[in-house]
């Protein structure tokens, strides 16, 4: 007589966690200091993943540098922190929304409330990579903490397929018939505090490798200089007040003289920094700056 298929058993992150046994009986405090404490090991499971992170991040500053884009792609909590990753990066580092793309599945609604079933959609998840038209010079990092979920894992064989970099960022170690991909980034995060609910620890620690990815990408690009996001977009009173400190401490200019800068670079902090350093007008320093940098307009102007 046949025997039924075997359940695959379930991924550390849907496993009982086993400290939370008697957790409805704690105190509001010490519910608390056992989320912290899972939180701390989150971070630790990240530091162990440092190396694949790094070549993750390596390889999105090599796709924007020659005009791709880094696609992040999950479900869910998953879903929704690839989004916000992307959503972050025009503000805070001048890229185009079309460089830092989020898929979620579900789509936009997602974000707001579960859209039940639509993780399950393995055919969906490569279906919105053909809608973008993904190809060799894109990155497309996979999100999901139990590295199960179908959109996503259709979204990874799509991209294979199209001959993109593919990255996987995920709290459990994949399935063996899972899509192969260039750069496994897996924090391993064991069980959660309440069995199943990737929001607490494994979502801790996605957030912790998406910010790392984006922003050593970032700064490879050379959007960063010394410790200031200096391709921000002042969009808001504080992003302006940010950029006249930034530029009047990186420029031996007063503050009354970086809001002229300013003003005549048009709210960018790089080009009034690179005017400030330079002597030269709006057009030329940007040239200069593009063809050796700001440390070495820095340099030189201390020479």
């Amino acid at each position: 007589m046949p025997q039924p298929p075997r359940r695959p058993s379930p991924p550390k992150t849907e496993k009982l966690h086993p400290h939370a046994e008697d957790l409805d009986l704690e105190s509001s405090l010490e519910i608390v200091r056992r989320l912290n404490a899972e939180d701390v090991l989150a971070a630790r499971a990240v530091g162990k993943a440092a190396q694949a992170i790094a070549l993750a991040a390596d390889a999105v500053a090599w796709a924007i540098a020659r005009g791709g884009r880094l696609i992040y792609v999950g479900a869910g909590t998953s879903g929704r922190l690839g989004v916000l990753d992307a959503a972050e990066c025009p503000p805070t580092f001048g890229t185009s929304p079309a460089q830092v793309v989020g898929v979620i599945a579900g789509g936009a609604r997602a974000l707001r409330r579960a859209v039940e079933g639509a993780e399950d959609d393995a055919a969906d998840g490569a279906a919105q990579l053909r809608k973008l038209r993904v190809g060799p010079r894109d990155v497309v990092c996979g999100i999901t903490a139990s590295a199960r979920t179908p959109f996503v894992l259709g979204a990874l064989a799509e991209a294979r397929r199209r001959k993109a970099r593919t990255v996987l960022v995920c709290c459990a170690r994949p399935a063996r018939d899972a899509p192969a991909v260039d750069v496994l980034a897996l924090a391993d995060t064991g069980p959660e505090l309440v069995a199943g609910s990737t929001r607490l620890k494994a979502g801790t620690a996605t957030k912790l490798i998406l910010n790392a990815i984006s922003t050593t990408a970032m700064i490879r690009l050379g959007k960063v200089y010394r410790g200031r996001m200096v391709d921000l977009q002042s969009t808001n009173a504080k992003l302006r007040d940010r950029a006249l400190q930034m530029v009047s401490g990186l420029a031996p200019v007063s503050e009354a003289e970086a809001r002229r800068l300013l003003a005549r670079a048009k709210g960018n902090p790089r080009l009034a920094v690179a005017m400030a350093l330079t002597g030269k007008p709006a057009a030329e320093a940007s040239r200069l700056e593009k063809k050796a940098g700001l440390r070495a307009l820095a340099s030189s102007r201390r020479r």
